[in-house]
Parts: C-alpha cells; structure tokens; sequence
C-alpha cells in the first residue's frame, strides 16, 4: 500500500510528491502529460525557473524527484477513487488498482475555448488569462480586454500597473452605466459587439475582428473562458465546490483537506482565486506536507 496517490503530475502534484519522498513516504504520482500551461511558451513568476518554457520545468522536476526511492511516477489516468482515510483504492485506466492511506487530488482544470476562429489556436500566445504570467513582456503596449463578466471591472484596475493603453471587447456582455462610466472616465474605451474572428500574427500580436465594428490590433488580449476541472473524481467521491468566476474549485481548508477525510486537493483545482505556477506549487508542496503529519503515530 502507498503511504499516499497524487492524482495529477504538474507542478501542484510533483511539489506534493517532493515534500512525500523527502519524508520518506511511499507515494505514487498518476499523471496525463497534459498539463493547463502546455500552451504557454514560458512560464514566469516562479522563483529560480522565471522565463523558461512550462514543460522544461516539469521535465527537470521528474529527473529531480528520480533520486527519491519512494515516488513512483507512472503515466495514467485515474478512473476511480473509493474506499475511506486509510483505506483507499485508486482505479487506473490501464486497470491496475492502487492502495493508499491519502490521496492528493491535483488534476487541474480544463480551459473551455469559445468557438470563436483563431481562439484556441491563440491560446497561450497572443490571448492569456494572467498579467502575473505575461504582462511584464508587454508592459507599456496596447492590451485588449475580453469582458466575461463584474470581475473584468477588477482586471481593468489591477491591468493599470503594467499599461495604460487598453481596450476593452463587450462581446456581447450588458456593461453596466456606472462601469462604462468608469472606463470612459479611465480613458479605456469599449469596443460594442461580438468577436468573430482572432487573428494571430505571430508573438503576442494579433486582431480582433468583430460582428459590428471595424477590426482591432492589440498586441496582447487577455480573455477569461470557462473551465472545468479536467476530471470529474471529485464528483465521484461527493465532495464539497466552491464557485468562482469562470467554475467551480474544489473546497479545501488550511491544510489543504477537502470535505472528505484523508483526501487533499491543490493547484488550480482547488484555487478559487487567481491560478498560477508558484500559488500550485505551493499549495501541492502544503498538501504533501499535511499529508504526512496526518499519518504520524
């Protein structure tokens, strides 16, 4: 039997497998290959990795945790979790079933691309989600705002520290008077209509062009999609979500235990706030941690 099964081997999962095997933990990482920010061409704000590209990172991460005899990195997919705390059967879709006295949900969530042409294919490129990430690399240029929503009135402030040039894409959305006020007060003018079309150039340039309105240049859009978590054991097992802007994330307390007893969750799908590489890492090295000084004796 594992001491504990991470389910999900990014940067949440493998900070979570690195605190285990530190500790001497037999711990097994379940992982697709298919990590959020495999779209992204670097990755920043990560103390030591700023401007490397993702899949690097996570590459020199596994080389890293090789020298650990108790982590076990295996490519697969989790069908199932049942059972309770010390006692849990992890299901694989290769059809082998693993034990575990903890289980570590860190299997992140799934981007939801609205069909819009070129949306997808921009993806991480010329459209991001995160100033945090990208827009130091594009500080002082125009920048493109996709309205989804109330917290889009949030990023309008929050996009000040990097540039004063912006736009911001109604796409449909009802702005309210007060907040189109607000905007017109903050010089960022608002571009009525939907987007049909994203055309990349290369880079973060692209142009939006839209149903009712003459095409825009902007030399980064930053856009909110939905999203999901990438898979739906969380929903299996009952456990307790949270909403936020763009879906739900999985409730998790200080210790990063969910509702259910002995389970753990970290990363993006369980950040109700604003995802990143260093808040998973963080919380995946936290909910390692709490993991094990659940076991002591």
């Amino acid at each position: 039997m594992d001491d504990v099964v991470i389910i999900g081997g990014s940067f949440a999962g493998l900070a979570a497998a690195l605190q285990l095997g530190r500790a001497r933990r037999k711990v097994t990482v379940l992982d697709t290959g298919l990590p959020r920010n495999r779209f992204a061409g670097h990755s920043h704000g990560l103390l030591g990795h700023d401007h490397k590209p993702p899949l690097d990172i996570l590459a020199e991460a596994r080389q890293q945790l090789a020298r650990y005899p108790t982590i076990k990195l295996v490519s697969a997919r989790a069908e199932s979790v049942s059972g309770a705390i010390d006692n849990f059967s992890v299901l694989t879709g290769d059809g082998e079933s693993l034990k575990a006295r903890r289980v570590i949900l860190s299997y992140g969530i799934a981007d939801q691309m609205p069909d819009v042409p070129g949306f997808a294919e921009s993806w991480g490129t010329s459209i991001v989600p995160c100033p945090y990430c990208d827009g130091f690399e594009v500080a002082g240029q125009h920048w493109g705002l996709v309205w989804s929503g109330p917290q889009s009135h949030n990023q309008v402030r929050l996009f000040h520290d990097w540039t004063e040039r912006l736009t911001v894409f109604a796409d449909g959305h009802d702005i309210p008077a007060d907040i189109r006020a607000d905007l017109a007060r903050r010089n960022i003018p608002v571009i009525d209509g939907r987007i049909t079309e994203i055309a990349g150039h290369g880079g973060h340039n692209s142009t939006v062009k839209l149903d009712s309105s003459p095409d825009v240049a902007v030399d980064i859009l930053f856009a909110h999609p939905r999203n999901k978590p990438s898979a739906s054991l969380h929903e299996l097992l009952g456990l307790a979500t949270v909403d936020t802007p763009s879906g739900i994330a999985l409730k998790a307390d200080e210790r990063r235990e969910t509702s259910m007893p002995g389970i753990y969750a970290a990363g993006d799908l369980a950040n109700p706030g604003m995802p990143s590489v260093t808040t998973a890492s963080w919380q995946g090295a936290m909910a390692g941690i709490f993991a094990q000084q659940s076991m002591l004796v």
